[in-house]
């Protein structure tokens, strides 16, 4: 294979990004009394230490993200394979149908965690950067909870799977 012929055309690069297992994120809040949440599957730990952040990335035509932004405190649940169902559901289009039967706790804070996740990050966002067709939110962590016996849902290849 000859590496220098290969161009990033948007179905090659869908493809290799798919490659790249990532785990699933729910980042909600409760705005003006309303649960309010996107679903990321480039959700990234670790980007700091000091001052705690991680990252994900929103595309800059989202209409869930402002509203979510907009939350005193936000909540970052990783998923759990169980939430497989629940992350289509919140990921759809029916923004009205979102939280139909979803279990949630929201937080005296604003965040807004889904119940049964394996962690549970409560944020506010540290800064926003302009990446292409998307945004790079970096969330600053003051709280955190985590049940390490449920295993996180993980997408890769277009699929959800699990790591246990």
């Amino acid at each position: 294979m000859n590496l220098d012929q290969l161009e990033p055309e948007p179905q090659l690069l869908r493809q290799t990004f798919g490659l790249f297992p990532s785990a699933v994120a729910c980042i909600g809040a409760i705005v003006g009394g309303e649960r309010e949440a996107l679903v990321a599957s480039s959700f990234s730990v670790g980007v700091s230490m000091d001052p705690p952040l991680v990252s994900f990335a929103v595309q800059n035509t989202s209409t869930t993200w402002p509203r979510v932004r907009a939350g005193e405190r936000i909540g970052v649940s990783l998923m759990a394979t169980e939430h497989a169902d629940i992350c289509r559901q919140i990921a759809s289009r029916d923004k009205a149908r979102r939280f139909d039967g979803v279990e949630t706790h929201d937080a005296d804070s604003g965040a807004l965690f889904l119940t049964g996740a394996p962690v549970w990050l409560q944020c506010t966002v540290y800064s926003e950067v302009p990446a292409g067709d998307h945004h790079l939110v970096l969330l600053r962590v003051e709280h955190l909870g985590l049940n390490p016996a449920l295993s996180p849902l993980i997408f890769h290849q277009s699929a959800f799977t699990s790591v246990k």
